[in-house]
């Protein structure tokens, strides 16, 4: 499980992660685990919650691209429909999950925070693409954090002291987030 967040004031964005991994019950000490849970590709950075092996199919399928154009929820779109066809075509322990029996649509079991240069966005589970214009989280903990970076946002705090205050928020108060914070600004 993680907690993911990314901030946007004035001109300053950041993207930040726990280091806490669960497996199962299992909870790993994060002096005993060495990756980080944010990935870089050119200017962009991504971060995902869910399924744990997304972390390395997603890092898989980026170390073939140099750079990604992801600068509107389009761009998002595509490339995510790309990444779905490639899930199924070259992973093929993936399958079309979904949670809800009536739904049309598959389910990646995972959603995905990105940062762009002046934008974020989140992807859910089912691939809709959304634009925030202040912070957004994902994963175990994100209401905690939602809530934390709410209050404070209108403070006189940086993009990186509000990511932060919801890291810790959710650190504090759900038992799947938990070790170090690491906070990457673009």
């Amino acid at each position: 499980m993680s907690i993911v967040v990314a901030v946007k004031k004035g001109k300053d964005i950041v993207i930040g992660a726990d280091s806490q991994y669960n497996f199962g019950s299992n909870k790993v000490c994060d002096k005993n685990i060495n990756c980080s849970k944010i990935k870089r590709i050119g200017p962009v950075l991504f971060s995902n919650t869910g399924w744990g092996l997304y972390s390395d199919i997603l890092n898989d399928y980026l170390s073939k691209k140099k750079t990604v154009k992801l600068n509107n929820e389009l761009e998002v779109f595509q490339f995510f429909k790309a990444f779905w066809h490639a899930l199924h075509k070259n992973y093929s322990f993936v399958n079309d999950q979904c949670n809800d029996e009536e739904s049309p649509f598959g389910d990646l079991d995972a959603n995905f925070l990105i940062t762009t240069g002046n934008c974020i966005f989140h992807v859910s589970s089912n691939m809709g693409v959304t634009e925030f214009l202040k912070f957004y989280a994902i994963g175990s903990g994100c209401e905690y954090a939602l809530g934390a970076m709410f209050a404070v946002y209108k403070m006189k705090l940086s993009a990186e002291n509000i990511a932060r205050k919801g890291l810790e928020a959710a650190i504090e108060h759900d038992v799947y987030c938990g070790g170090k914070i690491e906070i990457i600004k673009i």
